[in-house]
């Protein structure tokens, strides 16, 4: 009896995460209780104290621990773990843990995710994005742009400049802005809706280049030069990473900078010699300050170091000798400026290096730090812009076209495209509106960063696909009526930039995750790396055992929480989603138990299991975003009209999570432990979760058909015109009209399916544009009153408006070549 409730109470212990004294005291008193229980027999007291006396060896720090189990655990652990580069290394030392740890620990804290400072806009930033954000938007044409001028208007750049557009989150004592970083995400996402090229446009000053790592490790002359020059426009910035062979893998760019004495305004100083070749470089054609990412080496050893330095970033101006820019790109037809730029043994002194010669070899942690920060806001925003005026034009152009007489809104097939669009998009805005607050806690969210650029640009195309579906063939034919076709063909872009979504979800996500977040794996890293072996040890034994009551803890909770579907779990009551948090703590605990048990028995050979570190990101990434909806909604105060949207998004989540995490245990690579993860993950099968009901997709659909608060809702922060002659006002003008006409066009076609089938003019009626001919007819037929054919004709006029397509004559196609550029060399440097 005494071993048995001593067992019970250590794994009770274990499961409640209760340590030190206090269940050294509760062990002892489950002992004695034993040995009470047992008549303090002999081999009550013989057996239970033993075991107990082990249990206090594993328990508290001694020699023996150290010396006989650490010490051979050492060398284990060293083959075990996965070994990593120096870039690797350094991509571990940057970034924050925030809410991303508490997914990994297998325990989150609801009621500390709930307490969280939420994302909002001061007072000066909503003036702006109402103000100068809006009139930016009104002067874009983005037909023009794209397919006349091939470039942002004079007017615009001037506008862009004047209005601080490049200084937005630069500080106001450097003349900019000094916005929050969801202002800038707001910024970035309004533009988006209204024009990709101008969103890219101003987003990558203010989060890829060097105005970011200028404001983080500038020196005060660097950042009393460039930065108020930065927020004016007087110099446009570049940062230039990517290389044709080696891609953004800044620890394998061939790109140097060879330390040297040269000639700098007359005088003879310390300084390199860079020779790079970059492309897809946004900015770079018309970027009077180049930022680059480069290899320093100092051959001579003029510094007194080795040769080689290492990473460094670096400004190169972009009139000195040898610099070549000004070349373009032009990405899937979008006309943001991108190109490469080249240069051979350029001269610049070491006050070019960002942070001075100081921080020489330092670049790659930079460029961590920044890039988590520039990922966050710029695609994210971009990727949840698309997702709103998808919303917002298709579930207006599905509400007002009609078939068979009916709305095509009411067709099921077209209710199961809008369904996704949006729920998806609101997944994308609480995702997106969860990672900006994290920045401006000061947070750098790493893992959360990463993901969010994959899942938002993904979601993007999955919603800007569907709603190609339900607009058919008026989304093909481009022309200036076109109000979805640039936002489709710039897909592929967000998919690719900044990390391809490929290697992102294959390779970053959870292979860096699992690691970072891991509230152990650093430091028996750390352990394995040591070169003395006696710290190593010691390092180990005090970190080691903590873990495996960690991982033991989660197979518990998986366990437990699995037997008993989550109610043993205690959760937040807020919103009455209770079933909700107790399945994503059940699925935390199980993804902590398959992250111990993927690092201990693959360790090392995880790169190369992209398939299970890509369906494990896949679970982090609906653990993440079932969290961020519940945050959304818990600071908007539980609104009872977006309850449905918000049961969506959950209920998805969940079904794919638990999709992934059976895919990953029924694939996993060491075979005999699958049936072990099954039972202690899934001890019941999988649980018992569906995809949304009918009902509630069929809701969730006509969430952006309806006039309402939910519609309102979901795209909140779009560019909205009703202008009739405008791509996108037309279509709002449409179903603003049709909601005000909708009664007296119901009478209409009412009428109409009631003719008699043999009358010919009643028929001919039905042509689209005879739209005079059945105002007067319904007149006739004292279906409606006189007082009601202006506004009737104004309404039958935009529906038929709104579905035309643009057609070009002979004389307009030669028009639009004339416009292409003829020049199709390939000036990239070979």
């Amino acid at each position: 009896m005494s071993i048995t409730l001593l067992l019970f109470a250590a794994l009770v212990l274990l499961y409640c995460g209760t340590g030190g004294n206090k269940a050294l005291l509760v062990m002892l008193a489950s002992v004695v209780v034993g040995w009470a229980l047992d008549g303090f027999s002999l081999a009550s007291l013989m057996f239970g104290g033993v075991v107990l006396a082990l249990l206090l060896v594993l328990l508290i720090p001694n020699k023996f621990r150290r010396e006989r189990l650490s010490r051979p655990l050492l060398h284990w652990v060293r083959g075990m773990l996965p070994t990593l580069s120096e870039t690797e290394s350094e991509a571990l030392r940057s970034g924050s843990v925030d809410w991303d740890g508490d997914l990994f620990s297998g325990h989150p804290d609801w009621a500390r995710l709930l307490e969280l400072p939420h994302a909002s806009l001061s007072a000066e930033e909503q003036a702006f994005i109402d103000g100068p954000v809006t009139t930016l938007c009104s002067m874009i044409d983005d037909w023009s742009m794209t397919n006349e001028l091939f470039d942002l208007p004079q007017e615009v750049w001037d506008y862009i400049r004047h209005e601080g557009f490049f200084g937005l989150v630069i500080p106001r004592e450097y003349g900019g802005k000094g916005f929050s970083q969801t202002a800038h995400s707001e910024i970035v996402m309004k533009l988006s809706t209204r024009s990709v090229s101008a969103a890219v446009t101003v987003m990558v000053p203010n989060s890829l280049g060097p105005g970011e790592l200028l404001m983080e490790y500038g020196t005060d002359e660097q950042k009393e030069h460039y930065l108020p020059r930065l927020s004016g426009g007087e110099d446009i910035p570049c940062f230039a990473l990517t290389s044709p062979v080696a891609g953004s893998d800044a620890g394998a760019i061939p790109d140097k900078g060879i330390v040297c004495m040269g000639e700098w305004q007359g005088e003879q100083v310390l300084g390199l010699k860079v020779t790079w070749n970059k492309r897809y470089i946004t900015l770079a054609p018309v970027a009077t300050i180049i930022g680059l990412a480069i290899k320093v080496y100092d051959p001579e050893q003029l510094l007194g170091a080795d040769g080689t330095i290492g990473v460094t970033c670096v400004m190169v101006p972009h009139d000195l000798p040898g610099v070549h820019s000004g070349a373009r790109h032009l990405p899937m037809n979008t006309v943001f400026m991108n190109g490469p730029t080249w240069g051979t043994d350029v001269f610049i002194p070491m006050t070019q290096v960002i942070g001075g010669q100081d921080m020489l070899g330092k670049g790659w942690t930079m460029l961590l730090e920044c890039l988590s920060i520039g990922r966050s806001v710029s695609l994210p925003a971009l990727a949840t812009g698309a997702g709103k005026v998808a919303s917002l034009t298709t579930g207006s152009y599905a509400s007002v076209r009609e078939q068979f007489g009916r709305s095509i809104s009411q067709f099921e097939g077209v209710q199961e495209a809008l369904e996704p669009i949006a729920g998806y998009t609101y997944m994308m805005d609480a995702a997106r509106l969860l990672t900006t607050s994290m920045l401006d806690r000061g947070v750098r969210p790493a893992v959360p960063s990463a993901l969010l650029k994959y899942r938002n640009t993904d979601l993007m195309r999955v919603v800007v696909n569907h709603a190609m579906d339900v607009v058919a063939g008026r989304g093909v034919i481009i022309g200036p009526r076109n109000f979805m076709a640039r936002i489709y063909q710039a897909i592929p872009i967000a998919i690719t930039v900044e990390g391809a979504n490929i290697l992102t979800r294959s390779l970053m996500v959870f292979g860096q995750g699992a690691i970072r977040c891991h509230p152990f794996i650093v430091e028996e890293i750390e352990a394995a790396g040591m070169e003395d072996e006696t710290q190593a040890v010691a390092r180990l034994d005090a970190v080691f055992y903590r873990h495996i009551a960690h991982t033991i803890r989660n197979v518990l909770r998986s366990l437990v929480l699995g037997v008993s579907g989550g109610r043993l779990e205690s959760v937040p009551g807020q919103g009455n989603i209770q079933p909700y948090y107790r399945q994503l703590s059940r699925f935390s605990a199980a993804f902590s138990v398959l992250t111990d048990v993927t690092l201990l028995t693959i360790g090392g050979g995880l790169k190369a299991r992209q398939r299970l570190s890509g369906n494990m990101a896949d679970c982090l990434v609906r653990l993440y975003y079932a969290s961020a909806v519940i945050k959304q909604w818990h600071e908007e105060d539980y609104p009872e009209f977006e309850r449905e949207l918000v049961e969506w998004s959950l209920q998805t989540c969940l079904v794919e999570l638990q999709a992934h995490m059976r895919e990953v245990i029924d694939n996993f690579p060491v075979k005999i432990l699958r049936w072990p993860l099954r039972v202690f993950l899934f001890p019941l099968g999988s649980v018992r979760l569906r995809r949304p009901a009918d009902a509630l997709g069929t809701a969730v659909a006509q969430s952006i058909v309806k006039d309402s608060p939910i519609r309102d809702r979901i795209v909140r922060g779009t560019y909205a015109s009703d202008e009739p002659a405008d791509s996108l006002g037309r279509v709002l003008h449409a179903y603003r009209l049709a909601n005000n006409t909708r009664e007296l066009r119901s009478v209409l076609h009412e009428a109409i399916r009631e003719r008699d089938p043999d009358d010919l003019d009643s028929i001919a009626l039905l042509m689209g544009h005879q739209r005079e001919e059945l105002v007067n007819w319904a007149i006739d037929q004292q279906l409606v009153g006189e007082s009601d054919r202006e506004v009737l004709l104004e309404a039958l006029t935009a529906l038929y408006d709104v579905i035309r397509v643009d057609a070009f004559d002979a004389e307009g196609i030669k028009k639009l070549a004339e416009c292409t550029p003829g020049a199709r060399q390939v000036v990239e440097r070979k």
